[in-house]
């Protein structure tokens, strides 16, 4: 069992940073390829960025492509998302997760999710 939290977002204007953070329990986060995804109002939830479990390789949506950095920390059981350049379509619920086995873009492989935490940019 993975418990996972987020936490760092909030409110910024257009063209700001944040630095989201997802801490999970358990002695067994090396072994979880991570994922942040995030749902829009109305709107599927939709893949963002991956990390496989050593961190060597990562993957992003086109739509973030250059402006977000997934990266990880297993020391520390945690995993971030530095969003830069931020546009008001990034406002959405994100929400990290965490795939027992594979690792790729598909929610419905993902074993594990937290709660999400609320980003909001202003135009």
């Amino acid at each position: 069992q993975v418990q996972l939290v987020e936490s760092g977002g909030g409110l910024v204007q257009a063209g700001g940073s944040l630095r989201l953070s997802c801490a999970a329990s358990g002695r067994t986060f090396g072994s979880y390829a991570m994922g942040w995804f995030r749902q829009a109002p109305g709107k599927e939830r939709e893949f963002v960025a991956g990390i496989t479990r050593n961190g060597i390789s990562t993957s992003y949506a086109d739509s973030v492509k250059g402006r977000f950095t997934i990266s990880r920390d297993n020391a520390k059981n945690t995993v971030y998302l530095q969003m830069n350049t931020l546009k008001p379509e990034d406002t959405a619920v994100y929400y990290c997760a965490a795939q027992a086995f594979g690792d790729g873009r598909n929610a419905a492989m993902y074993n594990y999710w937290g709660q999400g935490t609320q980003v909001t940019v202003s135009s």
